[in-house]
């Protein structure tokens, strides 16, 4: 584990307030111009703040295995930023606030801008999409997510030719996240995806599970959802999506790289140095079952890796 660099004083930290304005100030002209630009689809995203999401649409690549409790999910997280304890998330993330929200699209794209949510979303039909997920930890969940496809919101910016991995980063705002407060990750949070995987049509970004808008406790008001990979690569509160010529640091892969491989794909026959990941038991089961290679989805995305040492490329 790499040592960490020595803390700067807090008085010699740019206000985050402050730092975003400079931001948007910078990107405002790419903003007015491309959003004018965006395209509009004629089933546009209805997200309100709360409650449940109309006009969802049942989409491809679902599972009919039985879902998860929405129980167990919104109880049982991994969300570093509320706590490492898996209660902690549905306790602290009520101080998360969703709205107004803005995300940041930049790097290597024609129209880089700055968005608020809801204009982010507005032109993209919803779809419900039924995944199953597997946790480096050995326990899985299936859930259904109510997003749309990440390379659709990826096109509308343009990447340009440069582009050859999508950033994507978490809030950053310790008196709203509590667990940012403690050094057990460098924070913000960080994850990333190479293009091609970013454009699968199995990756997308979620607004809500279960008909419901997103609980703040598994990730509101947007978040990666990448059913292939394990579950951590699903970064949560994303306020920036930055597409890059080289491939990013990542939070885990940062932290722990013999444990955490940038690809992380979920493979069983490479074990976590603490733990077989050769069998998992899903929530709410007794008794567990074979981990799937790629969570069962080899058919839509084993060739994004062909010719590649799925041992080394962890």
């Amino acid at each position: 584990m790499r040592t960490r660099p020595e803390r700067i004083p807090e008085s010699e930290i740019t206000p985050r307030d402050v730092y975003l304005r400079r931001r948007e100030l910078l990107v405002a002209g790419a903003l007015a111009a491309g959003t004018a630009l965006l395209p509009r689809l004629s089933l546009a995203a209805e997200v309100p703040a709360h409650g449940t999401i109309p006009n969802v649409k049942p989409g491809p690549f679902g599972t009919d295995e039985e879902k998860t409790s929405l129980e167990d999910v919104t109880s049982y997280n991994n969300f570093y930023e509320f706590g490492t304890d898996k209660s902690d998330p549905r306790k602290l993330a009520g101080s998360l606030r969703t709205r107004p929200w803005k995300v940041a699209i930049e790097g290597e794209v024609e129209k880089p801008a700055v968005v608020d949510l809801d204009a982010l979303l507005e032109p993209h039909a919803l779809e419900e999409r039924v995944y199953r997920h597997r946790c480096v930890e050995a326990w899985s969940i299936v859930v259904p997510w109510v997003g749309f496809p990440l390379g659709d919101l990826l096109k509308r910016f343009q990447p340009t030719s440069q582009a050859k991995f999508v950033e994507m980063t978490t809030l950053l705002d310790p008196e709203q996240m509590p667990g940012q407060r403690r050094d057990v990750l460098e924070w913000p949070y960080v994850e990333g995806l190479r293009i091609d995987e970013a454009m699968n049509p199995l990756a997308i970004l979620a607004v809500g599970m279960y008909g419901e808008v997103l609980p703040n406790q598994n990730g509101a008001p947007l978040r990666l959802v990448v059913p292939w990979k394990y579950g951590f690569k699903s970064v949560k509160s994303i306020v920036r999506i930055r597409l890059t010529r080289t491939q990013p640091q990542t939070s885990w892969n940062r932290t722990a790289p013999n444990e955490y491989g940038f690809y992380s794909n979920v493979n069983p026959d490479v074990d976590h140095p603490r733990w077989s990941q050769k069998r998992e038991r899903r929530i709410g089961e007794f008794l567990k079952r074979p981990t799937l290679p790629f969570n069962g989805y080899a058919e839509q995305v084993a060739s994004l890796y062909k010719g590649m040492d799925l041992r080394k490329n962890f």
